[in-house]
């Protein structure tokens, strides 16, 4: 059956079999290992520049006064953005009982829970002494170092914490019938027990059921409105601020929407390849796919505007300041670096507005990746752009990223992807219980 037919198996009987056979009977290809390889090299990499970043300091990155913010926070934001949308894809199109999420949901969830995991590294690293980021938490001692209320580093630790578990939770929630469908199809007894410590003796029962849908619905119910909370809790930690380009009311949908973004992006990146390799196309369908570009265009519209809107803000206010920002943003040393953030964020996103291109799989790749790297420049845009220039010439000062910045790029690439290539060849990557209800429902309107 070719890619381009939206139909899936006849019998829910096949979609166990299909799923299933990925994890227990089908071997890992070439491109799986060659894939696998180039991860573990960059995880590694990852792994070495934390220690060395232990033993010498942060000075090994290229921040500085004044740009004290760099490489690590960029990426911590460009990874909780992309975080935020797999959790977000799956709960509100399970409370709005959308049928097409069930080839999308398993590992848009995945994609979530390993991009927070990625996440939470740097603002710990960040810190400068790591070992002290418990400082963060309330913890009662005699020596009265509570933490900051009135910051919004607090409230991230707390939003993004929440976040996580629930995350967590409803990850795991969905994912136990499935690993008890897997426990009963395996024939080895390593396979026997270890999916079945995951099941956690799910048999299956009505009370279970039962049970199984109460509780994701009310995670799914909490998920929805923590994705709003956490990417806002993130704005505000530059809305807070009262430097001109941060101190914007706007910062918080317009960080909530491009977290949309990016992640409805990094969603089309793994399930093109993954639709491919594992001959998924009649769960995987370009239906499913043209309804992601339809997502992601309509969420880097409302970017595009959030763009035109602080520009708009800054010449309409007439704040000397504010003026300054924008104009160094489109004349300054980094005016290249705007107009590629424009180009990949704005421009690159009108194909999406042709069914063609929507529907062909590899635009939608260049195009989601292109939204990937532009999403990754705009938060280094805004962060460098408002703090190379101060208010005294004395102040200013360029950033120069060192070999360690990049690093941590790259391995950070590297952790997420070995950790997803993990869960494919681990986990069952589509949800067994959402497509059999699916392949039920066909039959049903067939006969």
């Amino acid at each position: 059956m070719s890619d381009r037919e939206p139909a899936h198996p006849a019998t829910p009987a096949e979609v166990t079999d299909i799923v299933t056979g990925i994890v227990l009977h089908r071997r890992a290809g070439t491109a799986w290992k060659v894939a696998f390889a180039v991860s573990c090299a960059l995880t590694a990499l990852l792994a070495a520049s934390i220690a060395v970043l232990l033993v010498r300091g942060v000075g090994v990155w290229g921040i500085a006064m004044p740009v004290a913010w760099g490489f690590a926070i960029t990426n911590y934001v460009w990874w909780i953005g992309i975080g935020m949308a797999g959790t977000f894809i799956s709960a509100a199109l399970y409370l709005t009982r959308q049928g097409w999420r069930s080839a999308l949901n398993r590992f848009a969830e995945a994609m979530t829970v390993f991009a927070l995991a990625v996440s939470a590294l740097f603002p710990v690293l960040h810190l400068g002494r790591p070992w002290f980021s418990y400082w963060l938490a309330p913890y009662p001692d005699r020596m009265g170092l509570w933490p900051q209320w009135r910051s919004a580093l607090v409230w991230d630790f707390f939003a993004i914490g929440a976040y996580v578990v629930v995350s967590l939770l409803y990850f795991y929630v969905g994912l136990v019938p499935d690993l008890a469908a897997v426990r009963d199809r395996a024939r080895r007894r390593g396979q026997q027990v270890f999916y079945g410590l995951l099941a956690l003796g799910w048999r299956g029962e009505a009370r279970e059921w039962e049970r199984h849908a109460t509780l994701t619905k009310i995670l799914a119910g909490l998920a929805v409105p923590l994705v709003f909370s956490v990417h806002s809790m993130v704005a505000l930690d530059f809305s807070e601020g009262l430097l001109p380009g941060w101190h914007s009311t706007l910062f918080p949908p317009f960080f909530v929407a491009g977290a949309l973004f990016s992640g409805t992006a990094m969603v089309i990146v793994l399930a093109v390849p993954l639709r491919r390799a594992y001959a998924l196309g009649d769960f995987i369908t370009d239906g499913h796919l043209d309804k992601l570009a339809r997502l992601m265009l309509a969420a880097g519209l409302v970017v595009t505007y959030g763009y035109a809107a602080e520009a708009f803000t800054a010449y309409y206010g007439g704040d000397p300041q504010e003026l300054a920002v924008q104009s160094n943003r489109l004349h300054g040393a980094y005016a290249w670096l705007y107009g590629l953030t424009i180009a990949c964020n704005s421009v690159a996103i009108q194909a999406l507005w042709w069914p063609r291109v929507r529907r062909s799989t590899p635009a939608l790749l260049v195009i989601a990746a292109l939204v990937l790297a532009g999403m990754w420049m705009e938060r280094f845009m805004l962060i460098v752009t408002s703090l190379y220039r101060d208010y005294l010439p004395s102040s200013w000062g360029m950033f120069y990223p060192t070999w360690w910045d990049a690093a941590f790029l790259a391995g950070s690439i590297g952790l997420f992807a070995l950790l997803f290539l993990l869960f494919v060849r681990l986990m069952p990557v589509l949800s067994i219980v959402e497509l059999r209800r699916h392949a039920a429902e066909l039959v049903d309107r067939r006969a």
